[in-house]
C-alpha cells in the first residue's frame, strides 16, 4: 500500500473553478491531504453533469460560467481569504490573480488561460496568443501578494521538478555531489554539465475498448483544452547552442526574450525525441509555459548578453487514438470537431510515459520521469486515468506548499521547492526511471534514402529535431 504522507489543515474557502476530468480527479485528492470544513469548499463549473459526485463528498456545486463581466461578483462572497484553484478553460488566469491580490486569497491553475476565445482570436497578431505573451502579462503583476503559482499541472509544474532531480542525478553520474537551491546555481550547473536542452518527452499509450468513431476527437484528458493549445503558435526555449534559425521562426522584442515561436501551430509541428519504454519518437511540439519558464530560469547573462540558455520544448506523442483525432483534425483544416471524448473508464491498458530529456552533454542525453499505468493509477484515487494522475497530484502539491507558503506573489513552478513537492506528489506516479541512451536526432539518417538540410556536426541542433 501505497503512504500519502503529507496532510495539512486549512481552514479558509476553497474555490475550484471547472470540473472536467481534472477536476473531478483533483477534488478526492485535495479531500485527502488538505483538511478543509467541506461546508466551505465550493466547485463552479458551467456544465452540472457532475454535480452528483460533489453532493457525494459533501462539496457545494453551483453551475455558473464565468465571464468578465461577472466572475468578480460571484467570486468575491465564497473566495474572499481562501483558495481559488482554477482548473478551467476560458477563464482569464490574469484576472483571477488581480481578483486573488484583492480579496487577498492564494491561487493555482494549470495552464494560464485568456477568457474565452483568446486562443483564436483572428484580430490579435501571433505573438499576442501565444504563452509567451499570456506569461508576460502574469508575470507583470509584481510584489509580494498572497501566492499565486501559474501552471502547475504535471506539464507545465511537475516537470520542472523533474528537470532539477535529473540535473542533480546527471552530476553525481559525473562525479559531483551537488545541492542547487537558487536560480543562479541551477543554470550554472546546467551550464557546467553541458546541457544543451530539455526535451518534455511524452508518450501515451493507454487505449481503450471503445474505439474512437468517425469525426470524434478523444483523448486522456481535456480535449478543449488541447485543441486550444494545439492551435496556439508552436513555442520553444531557444538555446544558445543553436546555429540554424527556423524559416518561420520570430524572436519577441519584449520580455524576458528567452522563447521563440513558430508561424505554424503546434499541433501540425512534430519533433523527434526519446523516451525509456517507447524508444524514438515523433511527438508534437505543442507550445506549454514549461518551454518558455525553464529557459528563462536557467538563462545565464553575462556584460548584457545571454551567455547560456538551453532549448526547451515539448515533445508530446498522445495515444494511438489522439493521434488519429489529429489526423482527421488536420484534414478538415483545423475545425473544431463535431464530437469529443475524455476517456477514463473505457481506458483497458497503457501508461503514461512523462519525463524530461536532457541532451547534449559528455554522456548524450538522460531521460528521467514517471512511468504510470492505468492500472496504478485507479488503484491510487478515484475517477483518475493515468495522464490525469500525473496533473491532479501536482496540483495538490503545490496547493499545499501555497498554504505553507502564503506571501510569495506571482510564482512560477521553477521557484518552488522541487524536494517539497515531489515528496508530496510522488506516491502517485508510478515507476520513476533514470535512463541514458546514445539515441540522438540522427539516428538512421545518413541520407542514403533521402538527401536533408541537416546538421552533423552538433547531432542535437533544432535543426534536427525538428520533422519537415
Amino acid at each position: 500500500m501505497r503512504l500519502f504522507p503529507a496532510e495539512i489543515d486549512y481552514h479558509a474557502p476553497i474555490v475550484i473553478i471547472g470540473f472536467g476530468s481534472i477536476g473531478k480527479g483533483s477534488l478526492p485528492l485535495i479531500l485527502r491531504h488538505i483538511r478543509s470544513p467541506r461546508d466551505k469548499m465550493v466547485v463552479i463549473d458551467p456544465d452540472d453533469a457532475s454535480r452528483r459526485l460533489c453532493e457525494l463528498e459533501g462539496v457545494r456545486f453551483r453551475k455558473i460560467a464565468l465571464r468578465p463581466d461577472n466572475y468578480r461578483q460571484v467570486l468575491k462572497p465564497i473566495a474572499a481569504g481562501g483558495f481559488i484553484v482554477n482548473l478551467s478553460v476560458d477563464v482569464s488566469s490574469a484576472d483571477l490573480i488581480r481578483l486573488c491580490r484583492d480579496i487577498d486569497a492564494l491561487y493555482i491553475d494549470t495552464c494560464i488561460e485568456p477568457w474565452a476565445g483568446g486562443y483564436l482570436d483572428k484580430s490579435k497578431p501571433l505573438a499576442s496568443r501565444t504563452n509567451y505573451a499570456l506569461r508576460e502579462e502574469v508575470r507583470a503583476i509584481k510584489g509580494q501578494g498572497p501566492t499565486a503559482i501559474i501552471a502547475h499541472g504535471a506539464n507545465p509544474g511537475m516537470v520542472s521538478h523533474l528537470y532539477k532531480r535529473a540535473l542533480v542525478r546527471l552530476a553525481a553520474d559525473m562525479g559531483h555531489t551537488v545541492a542547487p537551491t537558487t536560480r543562479q546555481q541551477w543554470a550554472q550547473l546546467a551550464r557546467n554539465l553541458g546541457v544543451k536542452g530539455i526535451h518534455i518527452a511524452e508518450r501515451d499509450s493507454q487505449w481503450a475498448d471503445i474505439p474512437k468513431l468517425p469525426g470524434e476527437f478523444v483523448n486522456t484528458w481535456s480535449v478543449e483544452g488541447f485543441l486550444s493549445e494545439g492551435l496556439q503558435p508552436a513555442e520553444l526555449g531557444w538555446g544558445t547552442h543553436e546555429r540554424h534559425v527556423p524559416p518561420e521562426a520570430t524572436f519577441h522584442d519584449t520580455g524576458c526574450r528567452a522563447a521563440i515561436y513558430l508561424t505554424r501551430p503546434g499541433a501540425t509541428t512534430r519533433v523527434r525525441s526519446w523516451t525509456p519504454n517507447a524508444g524514438p519518437i515523433q511527438g508534437y511540439m505543442i507550445t506549454h509555459n514549461e518551454s518558455i519558464s525553464i529557459a528563462d530560469y536557467l538563462s545565464i547573462e553575462e556584460d548584457g548578453k545571454t551567455a547560456y540558455r538551453p532549448t526547451v520544448h515539448y515533445a508530446y506523442h498522445p495515444c494511438d487514438d489522439t493521434i488519429l483525432s489529429l489526423h482527421e483534425l488536420q484534414g478538415r483544416n483545423l475545425r473544431h470537431p463535431g464530437k469529443i471524448r475524455v476517456m477514463n473508464d473505457e481506458i483497458v491498458d497503457g501508461m503514461d510515459e512523462l519525463g524530461v530529456l536532457l541532451y547534449g552533454h559528455s554522456r548524450n542525453a538522460y531521460w528521467y520521469g514517471s512511468q504510470l499505468t492505468i492500472h496504478e493509477a485507479r488503484s491510487l484515487a478515484p475517477y483518475q486515468n493515468a495522464t490525469g494522475l500525473q496533473v491532479s497530484s501536482a496540483v495538490v502539491a503545490a496547493m499545499i506548499w501555497a498554504i505553507e507558503n502564503p506571501r510569495r506573489g506571482v510564482c512560477d513552478a521553477d521557484e518552488l521547492d522541487h524536494d517539497r513537492i515531489m515528496a508530496i506528489q510522488e506516491p502517485y506516479l508510478g515507476k520513476m526511471v533514470g535512463a541514458y541512451t546514445d539515441w540522438t536526432p540522427l539516428d538512421n539518417r545518413d541520407g542514403g534514402l533521402f538527401p536533408e538540410a541537416i546538421d552533423r556536426e552538433d547531432p542535437w541542433q533544432f535543426l534536427n529535431v525538428i520533422v519537415r
